[in-house]
């Protein structure tokens, strides 16, 4: 009698690993499936953000050299004002240099108006003070401050792409941990409850990094 119900119990225990396993097995080539996806997104948001930085890069760049260009015009400004102030400029010449210095004005108001749109943006300088275009179209300009908003916004979502794979690398650990476990469905059990516990985390997770990309 007592063998029949070590027999029994057995039979049991070995049912119990079995669905344990197979359980598992399910668990595994679901979360599994689950990184992949969310491999691939954050391999593509990790594209924008080096797309996003190095425009940050390029459009700084551009922004320098309109300042310098700026400044250019500033020294020449402030050269002729001294021609007509030291008096070395006289009679109907005084005419032409400030006509001049009128003409250099205009640039460097222009090149401020084209550092502001390059620096903000088209969109948050209104359509009325477009002055610069690419390509010969206006109003197209993603400043600096947008791309460098752009780039924190991807790397905070890549980053947590980064927790969501860690926690699926976690959960499929557990899974084969509770393969390999042949003779204690108690531990097989936990082990799946931790792999859902994680493999969720690791869902929400993605999910939420989904949500902040742009």
């Amino acid at each position: 009698m007592l063998q029949g119900k070590k027999n029994n119990e057995t039979v049991e225990v070995s049912v119990a690993s079995e669905r344990a396993e197979a359980i598992g097995g399910v668990l595994i080539a679901l979360f599994a499936a689950l990184m992949a996806i969310s491999q691939m997104v954050n391999g593509e948001l990790e594209e924008e953000m080096m797309i996003a930085h190095n425009n940050v890069v390029s459009y700084s760049s551009w922004y320098q050299s309109k300042s310098i260009k700026e400044s250019l015009k500033e020294s020449e400004l402030d050269y002729l004002k001294a021609l007509i102030e030291s008096g070395i400029v006289t009679g109907d010449k005084i005419a032409a240099i400030e006509l001049k210095m009128a003409n250099v004005e205009k640039k460097i108001s222009k090149y401020e108006s084209e550092k502001t749109e390059i620096l903000l943006g088209s969109s948050e300088v209104g359509e009325e003070n477009w002055v610069q275009d690419i390509e010969g179209k206006m109003g197209v300009i993603t400043g600096v401050k947008q791309w460098e908003k752009l780039t924190q916004t991807y790397d905070y979502a890549t980053k947590r792409f980064d927790y969501a794979l860690l926690f699926f690398q976690i959960c499929i650990v557990l899974g084969a941990v509770c393969i390999i476990i042949y003779d204690s469905p108690v531990l097989q059990k936990g082990l799946i409850v931790l792999m859902i516990i994680f493999g969720i985390t690791g869902t929400f997770l993605s999910i939420y990094g989904y949500t902040l990309a742009p």
